[in-house]
This record gives C-alpha cells, sequence and structure tokens, in this order.
C-alpha cells in the first residue's frame, strides 16, 4: 500500500464506522444539489470551463449508456427467409434477434488500432525532462554533459544488452527496472502478478516509449496466458493492454488495471 494511505488501511484491519455507509449515501446525494448550486452562482470564464466539462461528462455518460441499451436492443433479421419452414399463422410476424456484440467489437479494434483506449486515468500530469533524467558527469571530459541516468522505473526486455559506455547515451538503472505488474481485473476484482511483454505507449511522449519508461498512465502490454482469457472465436489471446495507476518509483511494485 502506498505511504500516506492512513484511513485505508485502518478500514481494512478495523472495518469502516457504524454510520459510513449512510453517511457515504447522504453525501452522493448531496452532491446534485451542491453541483446545480455551483452552476448558478458560477460567472465569467469559470462558467464557461465548468460547463465545458459538464457537457463532456453528459455526452460520455450517454454513450455508455447507448452501448448498454445496444446489447439488450432487438433488430429486425437480416434476411427474411427463415431457416426451416413456418406455420401458417405465424407468416406475417416480423422476426426478431438480439442485436450483435460485433459491431461493438469492431469498434474498440478500431479504437485500439488508432491508438485510443477507454483508459482508468484519462489525464495524467506531465513530466518534465529535469524529473525524468538525471545529468551524468563522467570520465575525464567533465565539461561534455552528455549522459542522463533515467530516475524512473523502466521495463528491459530478456535480450537486452548494453552499449558500451563510451557510446550509452541513456543510462537505465538496474535497480530500477522491473519486469513483472500487479494488473487488476476490472470485472473479475481480482489481481494478479502477470509478466510485462512491453510499454506500448508512454503519455509524456514517444521518447520516453522507446525507452520503456514506466510512469503513472503508462499503457503497458502484459502476458495474460495465465488467466485462460478466450476471444468470441475460441483462440487463446495471450497479451493484453493495462494502464498503470500508481508511481511505481515511490512504491517499489508497479500495479495496473486491464483494459478490458
Amino acid at each position: 500500500m502506498p505511504q500516506g494511505e492512513h484511513i485505508q488501511l485502518h478500514q481494512k484491519r478495523y472495518g469502516f464506522r457504524l454510520d459510513y455507509h449512510e453517511k457515504k449515501r447522504k453525501k452522493e446525494a448531496r452532491e446534485v444539489h451542491k453541483r446545480s448550486a455551483f452552476a448558478q452562482k458560477v460567472l465569467g470564464l469559470k462558467a464557461k470551463l465548468y460547463g465545458k466539462k459538464r457537457h463532456a461528462e453528459k455526452a460520455s455518460m450517454r454513450k455508455t449508456i447507448a452501448l448498454h441499451q445496444e446489447r439488450d436492443n432487438k433488430h429486425k433479421a437480416e434476411d427474411g427467409a427463415p431457416g426451416s419452414a413456418m406455420p401458417a399463422y405465424l407468416l406475417e410476424r416480423d422476426q426478431v434477434e438480439r442485436a450483435k456484440v460485433l459491431s461493438n467489437t469492431i469498434k474498440q479494434k478500431r479504437k485500439e488500432k488508432a491508438g485510443k483506449w477507454d483508459v482508468p486515468l484519462p489525464k495524467v500530469r506531465p513530466m518534465a525532462e529535469d524529473e525524468m533524467f538525471k545529468v551524468l558527469r563522467t570520465g575525464q571530459r567533465k565539461k561534455k554533459q552528455w549522459k542522463r541516468m533515467v530516475t524512473k522505473v523502466t521495463f528491459v526486455g530478456n535480450n537486452f544488452t548494453r552499449k558500451p559506455p563510451k557510446y550509452e547515451r541513456f543510462i537505465r538503472p538496474t535497480g530500477l527496472r522491473m519486469k513483472k505488474a500487479h494488473v487488476t481485473h476490472p470485472e473479475l476484482k481480482c489481481t494478479f502478478c502477470l509478466d510485462i511483454i512491453g510499454v506500448k505507449k508512454n503519455p509524456n511522449g514517444q521518447s520516453y516509449t522507446t525507452l520503456g519508461v514506466v510512469t503513472k498512465g503508462t499503457i503497458l502490454e502484459v502476458n495474460v496466458s495465465e488467466l485462460g482469457l478466450v476471444t468470441p472465436g475460441g483462440k487463446v489471446v495471450w497479451g493484453k493492454y493495462a494502464q498503470v495507476t500508481n508511481n511505481p518509483e515511490n512504491d517499489g511494485c508497479i500495479n495496473a488495471v486491464l483494459l478490458v
């Protein structure tokens, strides 16, 4: 557990207060009125920004609801010809069938190809280069400071060999290299320790992705073969994407949520 989460630790050990859930329910019920009061009072640029934010929230909520409804929706059958002969009293009745989940799968694949995922952390704090790298002055040439040491957690493959020190530009310390991640499946509510296959995308830039730097919000590809996930076609899924939800350099481990 990360540092500073004393309340969560206490709840895990001793449970919740007797009135905790009731107070939480009441607070959530009041939130609507608070939001409404703020929207009526706010003026100027702040009002515009707030309106834009609420509009985006409502649009995403409508899309989610529409996707859920499409799954249970009923459509007319594409082909009017039934598979077998029908009795006369059923001839004029329309054929209906459940909407296919196929269209949703195709949309999801398109999103993945475009590099867009429905991620748990859509916005991440950008990191400056000074925070990511440390300037290293090595050897006799103290004036020429071309080496950079990565101060964040990195992933390096098994068949990696370092360049000779003379030609090395970026140094990835072995103490900060990690090959496994604690990945939580959001639907199963279970956490598994899985091997990392590679870094798919670091939100801070392409150069950090190629270096394999793992920061909060990074998309990793993890080996899910031991989970036994299967595609609709019956093939076993080997790799899936997961987003890092913690700061690995502070916690000493990588915690991620599987993108399903």
